[in-house]
């Protein structure tokens, strides 16, 4: 399985998206925040669970550094609404 990778320089998780391509959620930083602004999955690769994925993997790194999540993406915002049990990861 492919692994997914923190590019922090450029404000954004990655994960190679098969058939080519790569799967990204970006971010901002703030003090003790991070809000995730944009998933984006190439058309090929989507319908296969890999925004979902990417975006639980993005918010377990924030929790495991104690960031509370801003949602500003409607993909977040519509993944926190399917996992009310999280609830308390956001800001």
């Amino acid at each position: 399985m492919t692994e997914i990778v923190d590019h922090s320089e450029r404000s954004r998780f990655e994960l190679p998206a098969e058939g080519g391509g790569v799967a990204i959620v970006s971010y901002d930083l703030g003090p003790g925040t991070i809000a995730f602004t944009h998933v984006i999955v190439p058309i090929h690769a989507r319908g296969h669970g890999v925004a979902g994925r990417l975006t639980a993997a993005a918010i377990q790194s924030a929790a495991e550094r104690g960031l509370k999540i801003i949602p500003a993406c409607p993909f977040v915002k519509d993944w926190f609404e399917h996992h009310p049990e999280l609830a308390n990861l956001l800001a």
